[in-house]
């Protein structure tokens, strides 16, 4: 599948309120198509000058819209991460077995909507990621582009660049995710014959909500992860997911095609 209909695919499965912040891949591509089409402008000439800065302009107001964004909800998650781990601190103090006021019933209700909480949140992160996946694969593709169409060399130092950008540098994100799912491990225990059961619910389930964004959002970092026949230095490192079994399941359903 042809990059922009992934992009445009993957935005339309994404939350509602991120569909703007992704790459503006078809705009750049037009503005190469323009430049490359025009003989006036490759040849080295003060137009052609004008027309690459000009291209590295948008480039960057690209970027600064990812960084913006995607600093945004690093802060935001880091907040609510501190909240969820609050709450439970608060259930447990409150109606645990030894708390100041024990109740199975309120316990069980309250640590019921702070699991789904958590799995929302978990969602939303692994979307973060994605998105920072996604962006800077549509950047290096659009510079691999107008590099290949316009004989420039503006591809190898960009990426440089791009490699120390806050969208790019999802460590920290990576760290909440697998504290989440540490988390639900620990306060949420279920034997493995539950487990499958939950697995199984949540793929007839997962035609509506963050659910399936976060599936389609995992397919997605797989497959631009995956080393090709064109893997080069500037591609991302696969994507390792050893346990995700619901995922291999959900393939067939995908809204994301994978070839």
């Amino acid at each position: 599948m042809k990059f922009g209909k992934r992009l445009k695919q993957q935005v339309q499965e994404t939350l509602p309120e991120w569909q703007d912040k992704f790459l503006s891949y078809k705009e750049l591509k037009k503005l190469v198509r323009l430049i490359s089409s025009a003989p006036s402008l490759l040849s080295r000439s003060t137009e052609y000058g004008k027309a690459e800065a000009e291209f590295v302009y948008l480039l960057n107001q690209e970027i600064e819209k990812f960084n913006s964004f995607f600093v945004e909800q690093e802060e935001d998650f880091i907040i609510r991460h501190k909240e969820l781990q609050q709450r439970i601190k608060r259930v447990i103090d409150t109606w645990g077995s030894n708390g100041s006021h024990p109740s199975e019933t309120k316990y069980k209700e309250e640590m019921g909507k702070i699991r789904k909480d958590i799995v929302n949140f978990h969602g939303e992160m692994v979307l973060l990621e994605n998105y920072s996946n996604i962006n800077y694969t549509g950047l290096a593709k659009i510079l691999k582009k107008y590099d290949k169409r316009t004989g420039g060399l503006l591809r190898s130092p960009f990426i440089k660049m791009v490699l120390q950008q806050p969208f790019f540098t999802t460590d920290l994100v990576s760290k909440l995710v697998k504290e989440c799912e540490n988390t639900i491990d620990q306060v949420f225990p279920v034997e493995e014959e539950e487990r499958t059961k939950e697995r199984k619910e949540a793929i007839t389930v997962a035609g509506e909500g963050i659910f399936r964004n976060t599936v389609a959002a995992l397919l997605t970092m797989q497959e631009i992860r995956r080393g090709s026949s064109t893997y080069s230095h500037f591609s991302l490192p696969p994507l390792n997911m050893p346990d995700f079994d619901i995922i291999n399941s959900f393939q067939l359903n995908s809204p994301i095609p994978i070839l």
